[in-house]
């Protein structure tokens, strides 16, 4: 599996800058977003995106509506909620949302890494079985 292509969304330029580069040393390829808006503008740009790292507390659209729109135009993107203002409550919304997973900031590198692979991993196999049906459909359809 080649490295994950992932998109850091997070109001704090500081924390994405940081963050962003962490993860490309890490061999990840890394694009951000610094709003819910920019991030779902961005998103229909870089179709190649397997999974987004996506605060939770945000001025104007907050990480839980961005996740909503996200999940509706791109339903087969993987999230990882992150927030330094968890509450019970917001994970469970998140993941009732469709979220892959909810961490606590600061999280460790590692631990964030590999969840990343998982959800890039689960994003694999969905995008595996369409393509696989796609398949199927063509040649039922054309007789080979």
């Amino acid at each position: 599996m080649t490295a994950p292509y992932i998109m850091l969304v997070d109001d704090e330029v500081p924390f994405v800058e940081t963050m962003s580069k962490r993860l490309v040393k890490r061999g990840l390829k890394v694009i951000s977003a610094n709003s819910g808006e920019e991030a779902i503008v961005k998103l229909d740009q870089e179709t190649q995106v397997d999974v987004i790292i996506l605060d939770v507390k945000m001025p104007g659209m907050d990480g839980l509506e961005t996740l909503q729109k996200i999940k509706k135009k791109h339903p087969l993107k993987e999230v990882i909620m992150l927030t330094g203002h968890a509450t019970i409550e917001s994970a469970i919304d998140g993941m009732k949302l469709g979220a892959f997973d909810y961490l606590m900031k600061p999280c460790d590198i590692d631990i964030l890494i590999s969840k990343v692979d998982e959800a890039a991993k689960k994003k694999q196999v969905h995008d595996s079985k369409i393509d696989k049906a796609r398949i199927d459909k063509l040649v039922l359809t054309r007789g080979y």
